[in-house]
């Protein structure tokens, strides 16, 4: 192990050399954001003298305390311990792993990883999403960031206060522009192209890579997307995110004409607000506004965005998104196929969630899965409705107007956690992909077939980084997607291609709202 020391723009960073792969931590590509900067666009950071250390993760976002899952202790464990990470509103820190001959004049392809968490918790340092193992196996560069969440990032305050408000609501995805300026301007001292730059998240992550598609400021900063278990499709409309802001500002006890104490206060105390808000309606969660100027749609609604038109596009979900969540629902309990609902009680569900479309949606789960429990039943009625057919309505109006081809998958391959009761749940895709098997081995099991599955995902989301097609020898042919053929790569034991998997399941929602991020 030894060091090494690249010069950016804001001055010289001390990174460690380590089995091939140079990693620098915790680079500051903004300024601080608290004080009268909070709610405000970013801005560079200052430059420093001498060599700074970039040896230690950055501090993440301030956040709500338990993740994005408030999950159950036994499911909790899944995910491992991880080290506590340092919390602050100096976050505009990014992470960089890169192949150890970086100055060997290559001009190597750049993964970007917009981290999950919806728009309120997480963060890009550390986990299965260290992007060593990528580097190792594919020649590539790897780049994760932190940026504001919840209140910090998206409390839309322009119309309760004025223009000089303007840019509160979009602050976090601002964040990510910086972040991906830095990565224009910075990267090829790290052995990187700046002209093949590849943004990719899950979760709310892939949802922020639908947003960075429909901002007219990220346009040229990334030349292709990966969308993972997020589908983007809209975003609060401006009177709704005002609505919210006012709720926030009251549950303060502050005027919107006097906003000194807003930017005087802890970050803590906005980020309590906030959790007492959602406590008492799980709707309340602050994400990215539709102002018309920094987001001047909805990203995917009713059409792709013109600002995607040229850019490739990976997308997909797993097959049971939502059993990880489930067990949070009243009368339901720890999710389990083998836990009894009753068939009442998933029509009452199903209707609650769908409406009027529920009897023929229930109906093609049924013929999908004759004899499978109400319980599965529901988890597959939930991923189509959360996260599958959003994916889908991507791809169809994306491959609809792109010059670039789109291509799906379903990531099929269950955990064996918990005896097998999660299936292919939310956020397995990301060890996956990360080919970090052994970082996760709560959820994988750290199987030779994990490992297996592993590396052909990961080559797949490297070879679409570098040529914009996923296609490698380790996996069958894979065609672009279109709304004729709609070819799916399944990832499981064995990966192949199925056309239109779940047609009927597909056309049984049709015309059915879908829930946003």
């Amino acid at each position: 192990m030894s060091d090494i020391i690249v010069e950016v723009g804001s001055g010289k960073v001390r990174g460690v050399l380590d089995d091939g792969v140079a990693t620098f931590k915790g680079i500051p590509y903004g300024a601080p954001t608290s004080g009268r900067q909070r709610f405000m666009p970013p801005t560079p950071p200052k430059p420093w003298a001498g060599v700074r250390d970039a040896l230690h993760w950055g501090p993440s976002c301030p956040q709500p305390k338990g993740g994005v899952l408030n999950i159950s202790p036994k499911v909790s464990a899944l995910f491992g311990e991880s080290e506590p990470l340092p919390e602050s509103e100096a976050c505009l820190v990014l992470n960089v792993w890169a192949p150890s001959g970086l100055r060997d004049g290559s001009r190597r392809p750049v993964m970007v990883w917009c981290h999950g968490g919806g728009f309120f918790v997480g963060s890009g340092s550390g986990g299965w999403s260290d992007g060593a193992s990528l580097v190792r196996g594919g020649d590539v560069i790897v780049v994760s960031m932190n940026h504001r969440l919840g209140p910090l990032g998206y409390l839309h305050l322009a119309d309760l206060v004025g223009p000089a408000y303007a840019a509160s609501g979009n602050a976090g995805m601002l964040d990510l522009v910086l972040a991906l300026e830095w990565v224009r301007d910075n990267i090829a001292a790290f052995g990187g192209d700046p002209g093949n730059v590849t943004i990719f998240g899950e979760s709310g992550g892939g949802a922020k890579v639908s947003m960075l598609l429909a901002m007219p400021a990220a346009r040229g900063l990334f030349h292709r997307a990966i969308i993972q278990s997020g589908p983007g499709l809209t975003m609060r409309p401006a009177d709704e995110a005002t609505r919210d802001a006012d709720r926030l500002l009251r549950q303060l006890g502050i005027d919107a004409q006097n906003l000194r104490a807003l930017h005087e206060m802890p970050a803590e105390r906005l980020i309590e607000a906030q959790s007492r808000l959602h406590r008492f309606n799980p709707y309340y969660v602050l994400t990215p506004v539709v102002d018309g100027e920094i987001l001047p749609r909805s990203p995917f609604e009713p059409t792709a965005p013109e600002t995607a038109r040229d850019v490739p596009l990976l997308i997909g979900t797993t097959k049971d998104e939502t059993t990880l969540f489930l067990g949070k629902i009243p009368l339901l309990g720890t999710f389990s196929r083998e836990t009894f609902i009753s068939r009442p009680l998933l029509a009452l569900v199903t209707r609650a969630l769908i409406g009027r479309a529920a009897p023929r949606v229930l109906r093609a789960h049924h013929e999908a899965k004759p004899g499978a429990p109400a319980s599965e039943l529901l988890a597959g009625i939930t991923s189509d409705l959360t996260m599958r057919i959003g994916s889908i309505r991507i791809a169809e109006r994306q491959s609809a107007t792109a010059t670039a081809p789109v291509f799906m998958y379903l990531l099929a391959w269950e955990s064996p956690a918990l005896d097998g009761k999660l299936g292919a749940t939310h956020s397995l895709d990301v060890p996956l992909v990360f080919d970090n098997v052994a970082s996760a081995p709560g959820l994988t099991g750290n199987l030779p077939e994990a490992h297996a599955l592993a590396r052909r995902m990961s080559r797949a989301w490297i070879a679409f980084a570098r040529s914009g097609d996923p296609e490698h020898p380790e996996l069958p042919d894979w065609p672009a997607y279109t709304p004729d053929d709609r070819a799916t790569m399944i990832f499981d034991n064995e990966c192949r291609v199925d056309h239109d998997p779940g047609r009927e399941q597909r056309l049984a929602m049709e015309g059915v709202r879908l829930w946003a991020m």
